[in-house]
């Protein structure tokens, strides 16, 4: 099994956080969205831990919360004690609803409206991101009206290329995100920053990408490296020198036995050592770094359970297995050709003697779950699980085909319970005039 929270018990079929997925399927239906809550905090406290013991002080890490952004999740960080990253008026409405302390928040977004800035402050957001001066100016102007000194993070792009794919890619020059150092846009956007009196410049951002396999760590050490050299070129030249330096998330998990398995407690010591040790060489204080994880704290914490339908086989050609979900819960093969690991869950102690893909229900040729799978026979009727699907799935889920959105269902201690309901048909309609 590509994760220690999947198993088989005795019926031979497959478990998931200790709980048979069959009789979960039976008794909340499909498609649902199963959450292992146990993970997602053993997954907090070793990030937290590891980076209080290598880098020590201040330095945490804040939730990614695009990856898997409701209510439970956020009351969850506030309990585990980790700060937050939210990209939208959406997501920080959502972490205030669940009660968590907004000074612990970060806001990113390359385009933030006037409204989405003002929001925020009202709100209490500890700190900004700032992706550009248009955006300085915007904040500075609209904290002069609120009499609210921001604190701010700049982010910056230090040209790295992470070998991830292009979509998930945001290190580069070219990025959307962020100022570049290599063309001095950066130094001009911290110029600029230091211009304006109703802004608090606290430190750098950067991010290189998502779902980076890199055992050695040596991305990170890359990025790391040019945002120190700009610190100390930066202190040289305007006397500043940056009190957190954000690094980012990226650290890839499996989706597939293919996968490598990333050791994040190594991977934040090795960091660690070599942030310190960069940073005595240009004679800079070591600043407080934060990370960014959102997908290796949720993603292999989730998996989704359909009910298998028609199974359509083409004699010379291909054969379909078709499930009651599929792009409106699960859009990520879709948009990135994304692989899973797929089971029949009731049927998981059987050979594999099938080929075909499995695909969803919506009128759309793309709605493919996953291509050229290898499954016991499958019948109408069946479970189907695919694993690894706590991030980006419900966070991306839509109603397309006006399709109702699955519940999430929280497993911990023994215990399942909703947290976030099945959507009714008149959800769908509610909005409607």
């Amino acid at each position: 099994m590509i994760c220690e929270n999947i198993g088989l018990n005795d019926l031979g079929h497959l478990t998931f956080a200790g709980f048979d997925t069959v009789e979960l399927a039976g008794k909340y239906g499909t498609p649902l969205y199963l959450s292992d809550e146990d993970r997602i905090r053993n997954r907090c406290r070793l990030y937290k831990e590891a980076m209080h013991r290598y880098f020590g002080g201040l330095s945490r890490p804040l939730y990614a919360g695009k990856a898997a952004c409701f209510k439970r999740m956020y009351e969850i960080m506030r309990e585990e004690g980790l700060s937050v990253d939210l990209v939208s008026p959406g997501e920080i409405h959502t972490a205030m609803k669940a009660g968590y302390p907004m000074e612990n928040a970060f806001f990113h977004g390359n385009n933030k409206t006037d409204g989405d800035i003002a929001y925020a402050m009202d709100c209490g957001v500890g700190c900004f991101v700032a992706d550009g001066e248009q955006e300085l100016d915007a904040v500075d102007r609209i904290a002069g009206e609120k009499g609210v000194r921001q604190n701010m993070l700049l982010r910056l792009t230090p040209g790295i290329d992470p070998h991830t794919y292009d979509a998930v890619a945001t290190g580069k020059v070219d990025s959307k995100f962020g100022s570049a150092i290599e063309t001095g846009q950066a130094e001009l956007f911290l110029k600029h920053a230091l211009s304006l009196k109703n802004l608090n410049v606290i430190g750098y951002h950067c991010h290189v990408g998502s779902q980076v396999f890199d055992e050695n760590g040596t991305v990170y050490h890359d990025a790391a490296a040019i945002m120190l050299t700009f610190a100390r070129d930066m202190r040289d030249k305007y006397g500043v020198l940056p009190q957190y330096l954000n690094l980012g998330g990226g650290y890839g998990v499996r989706y597939t036995e293919k996968d490598p398995y990333i050791d994040i407690e190594a991977n934040i010591r090795s960091l660690a050592s070599f942030v310190k040790a960069r940073a005595e060489s240009l004679g800079i204080p070591c600043p407080t770094v934060l990370l960014e994880p959102g997908r290796s704290i949720v993603a292999d914490a989730g998996m989704t359970l359909y009910t298998a339908g028609t199974v359509k086989k083409i004699p010379g050609y291909k054969n379909y297995l078709s499930v009651d979900g599929g792009m409106t819960d699960n859009p990520r093969y879709a948009l990135y050709g994304s692989k899973y690991t797929v089971y029949i869950a009731n049927k998981a102690d059987k050979e594999a003697t099938f080929r075909g893909d499995l695909v969803g229900r919506c009128c759309e040729s793309g709605d493919i779950l996953q291509p050229a799978l290898m499954l016991p026979e499958p019948e109408r009727g069946d479970i189907v699980a695919v694993c690894t699907t706590g991030a980006y799935n419900y966070a991306m889920a839509s109603n397309y085909n006006r399709i109702p959105r699955p519940p999430i269902v929280m497993l911990s201690g023994g215990k399942d319970y909703v947290a976030v309901r099945r959507e009714t048909y008149d959800d769908l309609i509610r909005n409607d005039l």
